[in-house]
């Protein structure tokens, strides 16, 4: 396994600390490769994206998704079915939780499940104070007329 020394990054960077946090823990949470259930992550637009996890076998009620902050949990869990006697039993039955780190202002629109994929759909939606702004530059005459006004 590859580790990388993000001391460079931390010392000539300011205010993304959390960000190199989470690529650190990514880099050790890698070793568990916990793939279950599989899952895409797509852009479906500007700033519009969506999960697709397969969970085959698991109905809506069994499936919970919550967002809290800058975190998605994704959990599933089936209700044991005893009435069945399985001579083979190929379609995982076990219980799961996936979770996602979320940017900020990502939120979740809306989540549906069809032919045993779950679709969560997400957008990015910038608050107008956040966004660029364009900033003019006053030339020093007019600088100096407010000032003239001021002392007048």
């Amino acid at each position: 396994m590859t580790t990388f020394d993000l001391s460079p990054l931390y010392r000539s960077s300011i205010g993304f600390d959390h960000l190199f946090s989470l690529l650190d823990n990514a880099n050790r949470l890698d070793g568990n490769k916990n793939t279950y259930p599989p899952y895409n992550i797509e852009m479906t637009g500007e700033d519009k994206y969506r999960i697709t996890m397969a969970v085959a076998g698991f109905k809506k009620t069994d499936v919970n998704i919550v967002s809290e902050q800058n975190n998605l949990t994704v959990t599933g869990k089936q209700s044991a079915d005893d009435k069945k006697k399985y001579l083979h039993q190929g379609i995982a039955a076990r219980s799961f939780e996936r979770k996602f780190q979320l940017e900020d202002h990502v939120k979740v629109v809306s989540a549906a499940m069809e032919d045993g994929l779950l679709h969560i759909d997400l957008v990015r939606e910038i608050p107008e104070a956040m966004k660029p702004r364009t900033i003019e530059i006053e030339s020093n005459d007019r600088l100096i007329e407010s000032k003239v006004e001021e002392v007048a």
